[in-house]
């Protein structure tokens, strides 16, 4: 009785997750449906853009990770 109790116990475990993963929740669905947020038009946003100032150096993420570069030695 002890061994189909344990293996009960032990399908059940199992089949919890695979149980949980099958669910959707119905609030998803209506609140994708309710959206009202105000849209931004593309004019805005190319004019957002064009007012960011461009940087006088180059961006260079691994500049950290690298040594910096030795002086070439002319031939």
């Amino acid at each position: 009785m002890r061994k189909l109790m344990a293996a009960t116990a032990i399908l059940a475990l199992i089949a919890a997750p695979a149980h949980a993963q099958g669910k959707r929740p119905q609030a998803d669905t209506q609140q994708k449906k309710k959206d009202d947020r105000p849209r931004v038009d593309e004019d805005a946003y190319k004019a957002a853009l064009e007012r960011i100032p461009e940087p006088k150096e180059k961006y260079d993420p691994w500049g950290i990770a690298r040594p910096a570069e030795p002086a070439r030695k002319p031939k």
